[in-house]
């Protein structure tokens, strides 16, 4: 069963449960009830809306902050392990070394002017560069060390190639939106019903009512705008190649 039908009955399902109940609760009132002498829950029931959707939109800001700076993280690991696989790579002869150096460099330069793009618009990874990394792994695990010296160099190499590919499979996953559609769908649906309940409070056009009423729905649009732009961490809002431009000055 699909989840939008599952929510959409569970919504039709509450509504309808209360409804059902005011409306046999309302025939069972006497004809000497005075409703001045209960409590007036409209106010309540605001607060509730309002408290409710704050708890939720703090949640969903919690939640893309947080897969903001894991993308972070995982793009200056990236690069800091090609930029530790290019230092240590002195220790291997000039061609050895040059070679290494030059692929590094070439993966580096194909990521940020080629494959940035396309995991921006596409939220995937390419192909090329898949490839690219894979050839930097053979120059450092195909070559036979042939003093200690080299031989100490050999598995910190190979090593910080795995950093390097485990971080470009992390970036992989974190290319694409963080929050799933029914989340956008109760944020959207929240934030209106949020704004609509001011209207049940008797707004007149008193100079702050009608400040207040503009500030909190400016505030609700802000937040939402917020969580929309650190959802997709690599397309919008951060710079997240700047790790790769701070260690390889032209890449």
């Amino acid at each position: 069963m699909s989840q939008w039908l599952v929510l959409t009955l569970a919504m039709v399902a509450a509504c309808g449960v209360v409804l059902t109940i005011t409306v046999l609760k309302e025939r069972r009132i006497s004809e000497d009830d005075d409703p001045t002498e209960t409590p007036d829950v409209l106010e309540y029931l605001t607060m509730m809306v309002g408290v409710v959707y704050a708890i939720v939109l703090g949640l969903a800001i919690a939640g893309v902050w947080e897969a903001r700076s894991a993308a972070e993280d995982t793009v200056r690991t990236e690069a800091q392990a090609l930029h530790e696989v290019s230092a240590r790579a002195r220790a291997y002869p000039a061609p050895i070394r040059d070679r290494i150096r030059s692929d590094v460099g070439t993966y580096v330069s194909y990521v940020v002017h080629k494959e940035w793009p396309v995991m921006s618009e596409k939220g995937e990874l390419t192909d090329r560069g898949t490839a690219l990394l894979t050839k930097v792994r053979a120059d450092v695990t195909d070559y036979r060390p042939r003093n200690d010296f080299e031989g100490q160099s050999y598995q910190p190499l190979v090593d910080q190639v795995a950093v390097a590919d485990g971080a470009r499979s992390a970036r992989a996953d974190a290319a694409g939106s963080t929050l799933p559609g029914v989340v956008w769908f109760g944020l959207i649906i929240g934030g209106a019903i949020s704004i609509g309940v001011m209207f049940t409070l008797q707004i007149r056009r008193s100079g702050r009512e009608l400040l207040m009423a503009g500030l909190f729905s400016a505030l609700i649009a802000f937040l939402l705008f917020l969580v929309w732009d650190f959802d997709a961490p690599f397309s919008r809002g951060l710079a997240a190649a700047a790790p790769f431009f701070d260690l390889f000055p032209h890449p």
